[in-house]
């Protein structure tokens, strides 16, 4: 029975760790994904995520940040976007510049920080998430 309980004991140890664990990688990807933003995106949708009227448009309550198409948010961040844009009832006309450069790691990190900053509650985003947002994109350039 004393090893019985052993058992139990060390099972109940590993989910605990298990659950720390998933919150250290959840806070750590958030952590690198506000350094991110604040190098890169900072300055065009300032630090309240609110944009700048009529150029930059907002990530704070936006619904293409809090929706679940995470390729058109991958493909925008690698690529850049210089078309006009209607967001939630208003027009932005500022270019946003491409980071090719960025990884999948990196782009998890800003997409979740994104979408968990501010108002929004939209979720975390996964590297096999990016990954296949990637394939997604590539393929529709075909």
């Amino acid at each position: 029975m004393g090893n019985n309980k052993v058992k139990v004991f060390v099972n109940i140890g590993l989910f605990v760790s298990c659950l720390l664990s998933v919150h250290f990688v959840k806070a750590q990807n958030l952590v690198n994904g506000k350094k991110i933003f604040e190098t890169r995106c900072l300055v065009c949708h300032q630090s309240d995520g609110g944009g700048v009227p009529n150029m930059n448009p907002p990530l704070d309550g936006a619904s293409n940040v809090n929706g679940k198409d995470i390729a058109r948010l991958v493909k925008i961040i690698q690529n850049g976007y210089d078309e006009r844009v209607a967001l939630d009832g208003m027009y932005y006309n500022n270019a946003m510049t491409a980071n090719p450069d960025l990884k999948e790691d990196a782009i998890a990190d800003i997409l979740s920080f994104i979408r968990n900053s501010w108002s929004n509650k939209a979720g975390m985003v996964t590297v096999l998430q990016v990954k296949a947002a990637i394939a997604k994109n590539k393929a529709k350039k075909k």
